[in-house]
Formats: C-alpha cells, structure tokens, sequence
C-alpha cells in the first residue's frame, strides 16, 4: 500500500483508540482525525468538508426542529402515553418500547420513527424514574432491525436493491422477498437485546437523581375545567410519579385533603399542592390541563409561549422586602409572577400570595427572557438565571405538530419526497405555525452531533480514496477459498465492518461489485448476497458512527463511545450468525 493508506489505516486507528478508551467527546476526536489528513494531503478541503454537506448530516439536523416542535407543544407526551403506556419494570419498558417501534419502522424510515418517538421516551423515562442510557440504545436498535424486514424499511434496502437492477441486472426483490430473512434476524436481536443486553447497557441517572437540590419549592396549580385530568385518579394522571416532586394536599372546594393517595379521583378547580425541586417544576408546568393557580400569570404584557421561568434571589435591597407578595404588587413592579419560593430548603405552609419576601428567598418566576437581563446587575435581586427548557408548551398547537410528523413520515413512505426535503419541509412548517419558535429550533439542534456525524463522513471519504477499503474487502473475500457459504459470510462481515468504519450506505455501494463477482465466480445466484449486504449494512450496532439513529441518542442517552462497543458489537456478531443461517435457509445458493 502506498504511504497515504498506511497513514489512513494509522489516523484511523488513533480515532477509535481515543473514542473507545477515553472520554474525550467523539466531535473533537473526529475532526482532529480529518484534520491530520487534510494536512498531510490525504484529503482534499472538498474531500474533508464533504460531510458539511452530506444529505444524512443534514437530514438529522432538520429532524431535531421536528423533534422541538413535538417537545414545545406537548405532542412528544401524547404519544407516551397513548403508545407507551405504563411500564411495570424496566424489562417491561423495553418491550413496551422495542416491538412497537421496529413494527413502525418496518414501513418507514428509521431515522423519523427515532426522531418521533426519542422525546416521548425521554419524557417516559423521567416520569416514571427509568435511565434514559438504559432505552435509548434500544429504540435505535429496534428502529434498525424493523428497518430490515421490508423492502422500504430502511434506505439502504433500497439503495441496494436499486444496484442488483442496475448492476447486476438481475429482477428487482419486491416488497415483502427480505421479510422472512429480515423478521428471523429481528427477532433474535430484540431477545437478545431484553436478555444479554439488557445487562450490558449502562445506567446513567439523570442529574436530578444524582444531586439533592436544596432548593424545594411549594407550587400550586390547578385543574382546569375541561381539563383531561378530570375524573382520573393521581395515579392514572401522572402525578404520583413525578420525579423529585411529591403532592402534598389538594384543596377543594375550601376543604383541604391532606396525604394525597393514588386512587383520589381530580375533580375541575381543584388546587394541587406540590412540594419539589425545579426541574420538576418545568415538568409540571408541561401537564396538559394543569395551569398555576395564581391568575396573575394571565395578567403579565407579554403572551404565555414567550415566557420562560427564572430563578432569583432577593436581596436586602428589594423595594418589597418585608411585604407579601400579593400587597407587594410583585406583578406590577416587576411585570414578572411568583411561581413558588424556597427559603432554606423548608416548605413555605402559605399561598404564594401571602409569603412575606424575606432575604435570601429564591423565588421561581415566570417573565419574559428580558426579565434576567434587566435583572442580572440589579441592587434587587442576585443570582438571577433563566431554567432551561422552561417554557410552557401551546397544548392547543399539539395536533397540528403531529399532523406535520404524519404528513412528513406519509410523503417519504410513498415516495413523493426524499427524507431531506420532507425533513426541511416539516421543519419549516412546524416554525410557521408556530409550533416552536424560530430561537427554540436553533438552540434545539445539537451541533456537536451534527459535526462528530460530518468528520466521520470525511475518514470515510479517506479510507475509499486511498484504496484501503477495496483492498481490504478483496482481500477478505479472497480468504474464503471458493465457498459459497465462506463467500456469503465474508461478504456480510465485510460490509458490517465497512458500515461501522464509514456509512451504511457506502459500505454496500463498495462491497456491491466484490460481491456480484464473487457470486459469478462460484456460479451461485446473487440473491443472497444481496440480501447479505442489505442486512449487514443496516446492522451496524458497535459504534454510534455506523448509523446516523445512533448519533440522535448518543447525548440524550449520556453514552459513550465504548457503550456502543460492549452492547453493539455481541449484537453484530449474533445478527452476523443469525442470518448466516437464515440467508441460505429462504434463498438457496
């Protein structure tokens, strides 16, 4: 090999040592990796910037606008509840999760349904105290092994079937020819996933379970009339669950109900008194049917979807230290309202109107951005901050943010559009009717994903330049030494160790012609390798590079490169023999 491959093979290496054994986060390993080959010459500025440009790259970036404007208008927990429901235990969430979601993507592409069904998870396993690192993994596992058993199930699928047309000029396969295949090798990888998986995936607790917040908080909502909430028990509503957050009593109708149990049915108007730590304060302001129980939120200039809530503390210089905050006339002076306060970690026994402000009180708000800039030099309050993700959904835009997912996810289904310009079209549309604002769908993207997925499409790029992914493949089908079953299994070994280096795409583009040769060669019929490479370049489970669905669950999931490595790689090798069996079994040599 000349110095160029040699010195890919070398950059290449380094990478996966630092990504495997470190925890330097993968978007600066990556782009130093292609950034070493650039300066040697290896690649060109086009060859390394390849992947700014790149369709997946792109695709996932629009989906995370997709993805906020489900979040923002309370669509993402609809679909929690009505698909998930409630699990029992964690292996119970797994298969609540699993099955539906790989019999979901079996007739669309995987990276929506990861995209449509990612934030109702998250908010699933907050609610009911599951690791997120513990379902994540699997929903983009089960989404790719859904996406093998039909023919439109996965863009590779298709790809390849539209190179057995062109290429090989053989009889396309038609919709249902990779089923059996493709459901056998499914199946064996969602068991394996509830079984020996299961106690591989790692358990990372969101930050809320891993720190005690002295700052618990006394918040009062109430049950709107029409709210859903109305003649469910606490249980069924969600609330005796919340995370960091108890109920303390209901007030109703002036009599107070002290001990809150879960079969107490809600009933309109009443008041729930909560006692917890902030971020399940932004949880429960994104209840549908629950709004706070001081009407002075409906009295503030600005529109509710605006706001945002914030965290202040007073200082001995405040204009109404001493005083209610209801004679105060917080609202009035300060176009901003009392949500709850906290002093010293102890619950405040009074409605919020009649807490008397003293030094100290942290007080949870709810105002405009504005407010924490107007305020954060001020005599009147310290440590004035803003809480992320805080403000309050529009209920009301909830079925036309997931009538904008069903149009996008129909129109690539029958093929009218490309998963890019259905992505940019839903996104777009979910600004315009304001499902999400403009600054919510910028700060929603996660931009050190996007950029760990295009510097990997730029080793990619290297790696087929410099002839080090043909040789290689040449040289591994040659072991096979003339069988057939050999060839097969070389073949799909090939491809699935193309896809974790590269894409899944370019990895069966590159092994197609090796392969078609082969086959001729042994004089066997092409079908099975076909189906080989289909599989095997979806099937990419041991590094969050080899699929852009790993890369979306990579930081909601708080996972690490060598996660990917111990769950994926015994899942590559038991697809790997799985369909080594199956392959020859439905379509004989």
């Amino acid at each position: 090999m000349p110095w160029e491959a040699w010195t890919t093979v070398g950059v290449v290496t380094l990478v996966l040592v630092l990504l495997t054994l470190t925890q330097i986060v993968p978007d600066i390993v990556l782009v130093a990796g292609v950034t070493l080959l650039l300066v040697t010459g290896i690649l060109t500025p086009e060859q390394a910037l390849s992947g700014m440009a790149n369709e997946g790259m792109i695709t996932v970036g629009v989906l995370y606008v997709v993805v906020a404007g489900l979040q923002e208008t309370g669509a993402s927990g609809w679909i929690a509840q009505k698909f998930l429901g409630e699990p029992k235990s964690l292996l119970g969430a797994q298969l609540k999760m699993m099955f539906p979601v790989a019999g979901v993507s079996a007739f669309m592409n995987n990276t929506p349904v990861v995209a449509m069904f990612m934030p109702a998870i998250r908010d699933w396993a907050k609610k009911y105290g599951l690791s997120a690192s513990k379902l994540m993994m699997p929903l983009s596992y089960a989404a790719i092994l859904g996406g093998i058993c039909t023919l439109i199930g996965t863009s590779t699928n298709l790809v390849v079937n539209g190179l057995v047309k062109d290429i090989a000029h053989q009889a396309p396969f038609g919709m249902w020819d990779i089923t059996a295949v493709g459901v056998t090798c499914s199946v064996v990888g969602m068991l394996y996933m509830v079984t020996i998986g299961r106690l591989l995936l790692p358990d990372r607790k969101a930050a809320i379970s891993q720190m005690q917040d002295p700052r618990e908080y006394t918040v009062e909502m109430l049950v709107e009339t029409g709210s859903p909430l109305v003649g469910k028990t606490i249980e069924q509503a969600g609330l005796r669950r919340l995370p960091g957050m108890f109920l303390a009593e209901i007030e109703r109708a002036g009599q107070i109900i002290p001990a809150v149990g879960p079969e107490e049915r809600l009933q309109a108007e009443d008041r729930l008194l909560f006692v917890g730590v902030v971020e399940s304060v932004v949880d429960l302001q994104k209840i549908r049917g629950l709004k706070p129980a001081t009407n002075q939120v409906f009295k503030l200039d600005s529109p509710r979807l605006k706001r945002c809530l914030i965290e202040a503390v007073v200082s001995p210089s405040c204009r109404i230290l001493g005083q209610t905050i209801r004679d105060g006339q917080f609202r009035k002076i300060y176009n901003a309202v009392v949500i709850a306060v906290s002093r010293n970690g102890e619950r405040i026994k009074k409605k919020i109107g009649d807490i008397i402000l003293h030094t100290g009180d942290t007080l949870l708000l709810e105002a405009t951005p504005s407010f924490a800039e107007r305020h954060r030099n001020s005599r009147e309050f310290y440590l004035v901050s803003p809480v992320e993700n805080s403000n309050p959904p529009s209920h009301e835009r909830a079925i036309v943010a997931i009538l904008i997912l069903l149009a996008m996810i129909a129109v690539v289904t029958v093929e009218w559009m490309d998963m890019l310009q259905a992505g940019m079209l839903a996104a777009g549309a979910m600004i315009a009717t304001r499902c999400c604002t403009a600054a919510i769908a910028r700060r929603t993207v996660d931009w050190q994903i996007l950029i760990a997925i295009a510097a990997s499409f730029g080793i990619g790029q290297a790696l087929k330049s410099t002839g080090v992914a043909a040789l290689a493949s040449n040289y591994l089908i040659a072991l096979a030494g003339g069988n057939a079953w050999a060839t097969l299994a070389v073949v799909y070994a090939v491809t699935m160790i193309l896809t974790e280096l590269i894409t899944n795409n370019a990895a069966a583009v590159l092994v197609f012609p090796f392969a078609f040769s082969a086959a001729e060669s042994l004089d066997a019929s092409f079908k099975p390798f076909a189906i080989a490479i289909m599989i095997a370049a979806s099937c990419g489970f041991a590094s969050p590079l080899g699929y852009q669905t790993h890369m979306m669950v990579y930081g909601p999931g708080g996972y690490r490169f060598s996660d990917f490595v111990r769950v994926g790689l015994p899942l590559d090798l038991v697809i790997w023999a799985t369909a080594m069996i199956a392959i020859p079994y439905f379509f004989p040599f």
